[in-house]
């Protein structure tokens, strides 16, 4: 029955091409599946039926086309300290992994005016209201924007009931914001080593909001990258790629090759030390390889 319904999920592949990109969705042994979520995981708060490819295609959703066709990566406030991220090397591994142009907009001050504050606690840092930054992010959007998203190390909440946030984003405005303030040693207690550092977990949440971007909702097939956390311990427990069914959304929406996607995010991944996700890559490749030379119908 759950293989029924992961087959569902992923559609009929029976005349897909390129080559590589069927087997990208069809190689055994690279996807995890789904874990029971724990009391406080995300999916024991947040009752989620899952987005199947074919209710991917039928949604009114936000897609690049000749004219709105980059990613803009905005800095809000102070980005500096030991645990900012670089932002040469998020803007290269954006690009990568969405398949289209990404550029980064000079730093935005913030405003006292515009932005609601929570302050700060003995337990918690000063707060920044995520629908306000969502506001100003969507004024004066640029021509070419296909999306804009709002970086920070200010923590962030969503409202009165929410503790924090690690972003969020808005499909019709097309804009996102997400926040780094809390992947550092200090802010999350002790990290797992080389599968957790703060750049790790930049990259999985700026791949995660802004796979929302492209109209992909929260997955519930497999363990993957647009999984919904709660905490910290359950996105350190979410790979930085996608499982088959989301990718095959992505790849609709840009059009990227599955297989020199893959390659590129593996120099990327080696260059930012995160080696588990760069030998998932490598045997993703290699399977991709063998598959494609064996059964090499249409374009890789």
């Amino acid at each position: 029955r759950q293989a029924a319904a992961l087959r569902d999920a992923l559609g009929p592949l029976d005349d897909l091409v390129p080559a590589s990109l069927r087997a990208a969705l069809t190689v055994e042994g690279g996807t995890r599946p789904m874990p029971e979520p724990g009391p406080s995981d995300w999916l024991s708060s947040h009752h989620e039926p899952g987005q199947t490819y074919s209710q991917f295609l039928s949604a009114r959703r936000n897609r690049p086309d000749r004219v709105r066709k980059v990613i803009y990566l905005q800095r809000i406030g102070e980005f500096t300290g030991p645990h900012a991220p670089p932002m040469e090397f998020l803007q290269r591994f954006a690009q990568a992994y969405f398949g289209v142009e990404v550029a980064v907009q000079s730093a935005a001050p913030l405003s006292r005016d515009e932005i609601t504050e929570r302050p700060a606690t003995s337990r918690t840092p000063r707060q920044l209201l995520t629908t306000d930054l969502l506001r100003v992010l969507s004024r004066e959007l640029p021509p070419d924007a296909f999306c804009r998203l709002g970086l920070t190390m200010e923590d962030l909440y969503a409202g009165d009931d929410w503790n924090f946030v690690f972003g969020q984003a808005t499909l019709s405005a097309r804009v996102g914001v997400y926040s780094f303030a809390r992947y550092s040693k200090q802010a999350a207690g002790v990290l797992m080593p080389g599968t957790a550092t703060p750049l790790l977990r930049g990259c999985k949440v700026l791949a995660h909001e802004t796979g929302h971007m492209f109209g992909i909702l929260h997955c519930v097939y497999y363990a993957c990258l647009m999984n919904g956390s709660n905490h910290l311990a359950e996105l350190d427990a979410q790979p930085l790629h996608l499982c088959p069914v989301c990718l095959r959304k992505l790849q609709n929406a840009t059009r990227f090759n599955a297989l020199d996607r893959y390659r590129q995010l593996k120099g990327l991944c080696l260059e930012g030390g995160f080696a588990d996700e760069g030998a998932w890559l490598k045997s993703q490749i290699r399977s991709i390889e063998a598959a494609t030379a064996k059964h090499p119908t249409g374009p890789v």
